[in-house]
């Protein structure tokens, strides 16, 4: 799934520029869209939920007659809510999020987080088909359940009986006596990187019995508990799931030049350095 976000000041046009991006990426695949606020009542359709809400309720939908929804709750994060969307969406649309370290378009010099992907003055003033292309070129989010749902969707699948997966993540601490790790920062090779894993992936592909494989590793500034990289296999049977994720996660960590730094509570150096 590739996210994007629009900042801008309350002139500038987000929701114009977002509408036109949906409209144009909808020709594409699947668009979700995220508007960022403060203290708002989304309910839509009456007091109802916010009567649920203050009775206790973690979280509330809405359902008409005609399949239209809409839900509200407290403790969601952007993040918890992209990992939401992967599986089944192409494309996150966010609005107004300035604080989102994601890829975004910039409107009237608005100050913000993430990689600045186009900027203009104004929404009228941007370039919808170039902001898409330099989207597309941009490394898309990725959850397990996205990639599992991708090798659901192979051909093969129907000659599978099994998808075996592998889930690496931020470990904070290997021993009650050792330093606490706050963070993991990741950095690629690029362009060898992806070539690696890609003739990886295709190696372990060309097994017998095996129908599809993914993988993927994930860089910049990791947090303790949060997922680093992930093996999928789809195969006939479990012995050639299981054999396959456990060789390709030993061949990503010895073929795929993705450097590792730690940050602990007392110091921070790169793994390979040491």
């Amino acid at each position: 799934m590739h996210v994007l976000g629009v900042v801008g000041h309350s002139d500038t046009g987000k929701t114009t520029l977002l509408e036109r991006l949906t409209d144009r990426l909808a020709e594409r695949g699947r668009v979700a869209t995220i508007k960022h606020g403060h203290a708002f009542d989304v309910d839509t359709e009456g007091k109802d939920t916010a009567r649920h809400r203050a009775a206790g309720a973690t979280r509330t939908y809405g359902i008409t007659d005609d399949g239209a929804w809409f839900a509200t709750g407290a403790g969601r994060t952007l993040r918890d809510l992209l990992e939401s969307l992967a599986p089944d969406f192409d494309y996150a649309l966010i609005e107004g999020y300035s604080d989102a370290d994601v890829s975004q378009v910039v409107l009237g010099g608005r100050d913000h987080a993430g990689e600045t992907l186009a900027s203009a003055p104004e929404a009228d003033a941007v370039d919808v088909d170039a902001v898409i292309d330099a989207l597309e070129s941009t490394e898309p989010f990725v959850t397990l359940q996205s990639l599992v749902r991708e090798v659901k969707a192979e051909p093969a699948a129907e000659r599978a009986g099994a998808i075996a997966t592998f889930t690496g993540q931020v470990r904070a601490t290997e021993d009650p006596e050792d330093e606490y790790t706050e963070h993991l920062a990741f950095e690629k090779y690029d362009g060898v990187a992806e070539d690696r894993l890609a003739d990886l992936a295709a190696d372990l592909e060309s097994r017998e019995g095996v129908h599809a494989v993914r993988l993927h590793h994930r860089t910049g500034v990791i947090e303790a508990g949060e997922d680093i990289v992930f093996v999928v296999v789809l195969a006939g049977h479990r012995g050639e799931a299981f054999e396959a994720v456990s060789d390709g996660i030993d061949r990503l960590k010895e073929e795929v030049p993705i450097f590792k730094k730690e940050v602990t509570v007392e110091d921070s150096y790169w793994v390979h350095e040491r």
